[in-house]
């Protein structure tokens, strides 16, 4: 009998502890783990769906129309509530308005100030010289998008946002107005289950748009410069990349029925291709530095290439413009 009572009191005071070791600590130890997985979640997807929509386990998805208007009412997310935002914008880049740019669709590029915010493609669209963009977004956790600040959207009526599209393959869509092309864009976005407009900037790239849509008052072409058959040089200045590369100018410019091809010269040897929109240029060299002979579409006007380095270990191709001057063209005579 002592022995059994001893063992009840061992077991009573073992019951006594773990409830009071659950009354203190085991919430923390809850919450910690939920922050854990959130954060190793985030980290394994890259997408602030993640981390702005599932910090609730329980929510049930089920929030109707009207709750979500309210919510889009609320509040703007605070500096620690988002990812430090990146530069979407180069120095070299040139703003574009859509009266420089012919009537049509256009697939461009879009940089977004968060990693969290994915654009995967997106379709341009001008039309009598006002542009807009249908954005084809990477997660489903945004039910607004806004073309300025957060604080000015949670203000703004229901009218003035834009809502998702929900495309055929279950992806979503939104379409946007675009005031200019290589210009830093305010955009806010409303993430559905945090219920807060998060502060983002975009660049609609212009390097999408092929050089004979752009109706640039500054660019020339051979017929404007009634230029006839024969080879000249001109000089060449060369933008983008890290600064560290270059090309040799005046570069030598071949006019033939029309048409210009000018042998560009690098600095280095290790590129191995370049493009001028879609069309790709190999060498014409197998020593020395790298060298191409590429369409000019024009003079006096930035025009967009690309040239892939094999400088490093996995080869990437480098955005560069090239703009050719027309005021420093000398004919070589044979």
């Amino acid at each position: 009998m002592r022995k059994t009572g001893k063992k009840a009191a061992l077991v009573l005071l073992a019951l006594l502890t773990a409830a009071q070791l659950n009354g203190c600590g085991g919430k923390g130890t809850t919450e910690t783990t939920a922050e854990e997985t959130m954060s190793a979640q985030t980290e394994a997807h890259g997408d602030e769906n993640v981390s702005e929509m599932d910090t609730s386990a329980s929510d049930n998805g089920s929030e109707t129309a009207e709750s979500e208007t309210s919510a889009a009412d609320g509040q703007t997310a605070g500096e620690g509530e988002t990812v430090a935002p990146e530069e979407v914008v180069e120095d070299w880049m040139v703003p574009i308005t859509g009266d420089q740019v012919k009537d049509g669709e256009y697939d461009v590029e879009v940089k977004s100030s968060s990693s969290m915010f994915k654009i995967t493609s997106c379709t341009l669209t001008v039309k009598d010289g006002v542009m807009t963009a249908k954005m084809t977004m990477g997660g489903t956790g945004y039910l607004y998008v806004y073309m300025g600040t957060g604080e000015e959207a949670a203000k703004t009526a229901e009218t003035d946002r834009i809502p998702f599209e929900e495309n055929s393959d279950g992806t979503h869509s939104f379409t946007v107005p675009v005031k200019a092309l290589n210009e830093v864009l305010p955009c806010a976005a409303f993430s559905k289950k945090k219920e807060k407009w998060y502060d983002r900037e975009l660049v609609f790239e212009a390097s999408g748009i092929p050089a004979d849509a752009l109706l640039n008052s500054s660019l020339k072409t051979v017929q404007d410069l009634s230029l006839a058959d024969g080879t000249y040089t001109a000089e060449v200045s060369l933008s983008g990349g890290s600064g560290r590369a270059s090309v040799e100018s005046p570069a030598v410019i071949e006019i033939k029925d029309g048409k210009a091809e000018a042998t560009i010269i690098w600095s280095s040897s290790n590129y191995d291709y370049m493009r001028v929109d879609e069309e790709k240029f190999l060498p014409v060299n197998t020593e020395g530095n790298s060298t191409f002979v590429i369409t000019v579409t024009g003079f006096d006007s930035p025009l967009t290439v690309y040239a892939d380095t094999t400088a490093m270990s996995t080869p990437h191709e480098i955005e560069y413009t090239l703009t050719f001057d027309s005021s420093t063209l000398e004919e070589q005579k044979q």
